[in-house]
């Protein structure tokens, strides 16, 4: 019971500090507001952060763990480079509805991080990166990825691309976030599968799973 407490009590902590910083900016809040606005003491607050700073950190490592995780799972799951990248997509696009606070926060606020959590979000980031662009490497070895693809600029352009979700992407849109996954995923496939890949009866084959644009 305590230990469901203390971690409801952090998840309040956080909640309460996106919705703050989003609102007044990392430096319009102090860590006396944030207690107040929980209904907690300092001393809560610095049982599970050593500091606002810290917090800050915490709000972006959390989306960023996520979209790691679960390119870490698609990478181990599936053989096919191919599917590698559809489901890579798919959860990083889910991540903009999953943690949409948190990366208003991440994209307002980052330039506030202390260069030791930086480091250690380049680090994820990387990583996510380099899963990305072996993907698209693999995909042009194995020849289901056109042979004339420059990796690095691909790899660049699909996360620049999913990316910029976090400017347009509205919860109240008239697409949901698995409509916009099969879109994204739909795109990405058609600029880097072979023109053999692309016939139609090939392409279905290559899915997870079927897009809502073709049921």
């Amino acid at each position: 019971m305590e230990g469901g407490f203390i971690t409801d009590l952090r998840n309040k902590i956080i909640q309460e500090a996106l919705l703050m910083f989003e609102k007044h900016g990392y430096h319009g809040v102090t860590v006396n507001q944030i207690v107040e606005n929980v209904g907690t003491s300092k001393g809560g607050f610095y049982h599970h952060f050593t500091s606002k700073d810290e917090l800050l950190f915490v709000i972006h490592d959390t989306f960023i763990t996520y979209v790691l995780e679960k390119a870490t799972i698609a990478n181990e799951t599936y053989k096919s480079p191919t599917k590698k990248l559809q489901a890579i997509i798919k959860d990083f696009v889910k991540v903009f509805d999953l943690y949409k606070p948190h990366i208003s926060v991440f994209y307002q606020e980052n330039i506030y991080l202390k260069p030791e959590y930086e480091i250690l979000i380049k680090k994820k980031r990387d990583q996510f990166k380099q899963i990305i662009i072996r993907a698209i490497r693999e995909g042009k070895a194995c020849g289901e990825f056109r042979k004339d693809l420059p990796v690095e600029i691909t790899g660049m352009a699909i996360l620049g691309m999913v990316n910029w979700a976090y400017k347009w992407y509205k919860q109240s849109g008239p697409k949901s976030i698995d409509e916009i996954g099969d879109i994204f995923v739909d795109l990405i496939l058609h600029a880097v599968l072979t023109v053999e890949s692309l016939s139609e009866s090939k392409y279905v084959d290559q899915l997870i799973e079927k897009p809502f644009f073709t049921n």
